[in-house]
């Protein structure tokens, strides 16, 4: 299969294929001129580039879509620094990432590009699974990267997983084996276990529960993230109305804390 597929070349791509080739000069002049962007390396703009996925992320959660576009170009101005040092060194270029992706899309949806026949999304991502499988991996949780948070990685594990057949039957099962996995944490907790005993129950519980909120259609590190943000916005509640009335929290019964926090709840 080819990468040059025909696409629909309308106004709106003109402008879009306009504004990427700004980008890329705006890049080289960036490269040649400024102090700071003439230092950068692939592995200085790492931690940024993490810094600014993080902030897409928040973006998102908070449903700001102006907010989105100015991350998403700030990714986008990251992936073509990275390719622009590497086209300097010759490893690659822009257009060769580009096409590579394309490739992969090509190559890994045979339902739109080739003859076969899928039913319907889990179809799809079980050829997913067999295909990268054939293009040379060793295992099928070999694609989920080490170093994801560790409830996104539960998350991508157990996905991975179901794309082979690996999975529940019933939600009922899962449920079941949330509870189980509750009473044995509890029940190391209440003998007195080590540490690293509790620690491992706990981490049983936790993955249980991804399991159980996958089932369930819930992403379990979006569900956690909105509960950190409200928690976030009831608590500095409590801080500004403490204030008002002139006391540090530290010096507030739980009782008094608690009329604030419902107030905010409220809210």
């Amino acid at each position: 299969m080819s990468n040059t597929l025909p696409l629909p070349f309308t106004k709106n791509r003109s402008a879009e294929l306009l504004a990427f080739d700004r980008l890329l000069n705006i890049m080289d002049d960036l490269r040649e001129k400024c102090p700071w962007d003439k230092k950068q390396t692939i592995d200085t703009l790492r931690h940024l580039t993490i810094e600014e996925t993080y902030e897409l992320s928040d973006a998102i959660l908070e449903g700001d879509l102006q907010e989105v576009k100015k991350e998403l170009g700030d990714l986008l101005l990251h992936i073509v620094f990275y390719s622009k040092i590497a086209s300097e060194t010759d490893d690659f270029t822009v257009a060769e990432m580009i096409n590579g992706i394309c490739e992969k899309l090509i190559v890994r949806h045979p339902h739109i590009y080739g003859d076969t026949e899928v039913k319907d999304e889990e179809e799809v991502k079980k050829n997913w699974e067999q295909i990268k499988l054939k293009e040379g991996n060793k295992s099928v949780l070999g694609g989920v990267p080490g170093s994801l948070p560790a409830l996104v990685k539960a998350m991508r594990i157990q996905e991975k997983a179901r794309g082979v057949g690996f999975d529940w039957e019933e939600t009922s099962q899962v449920w079941e084996k949330v509870e189980e996995e509750i009473a044995e944490f509890k029940e190391k907790t209440d003998a007195g276990a080590p540490e690293e005993e509790k620690e491992d129950e706990f981490g049983d519980v936790l993955f249980s529960l991804v399991n159980y909120a996958r089932f369930a259609g819930i992403n379990p590190e979006t569900a956690l993230e909105r509960t950190n943000k409200k928690f976030i916005k009831r608590f500095t509640y409590l801080e500004g109305k403490a204030r008002e009335i002139g006391k540090n929290l530290s010096n507030m019964t739980l009782a008094e804390m608690d009329v604030f926090w419902n107030e905010a709840k409220k809210l």
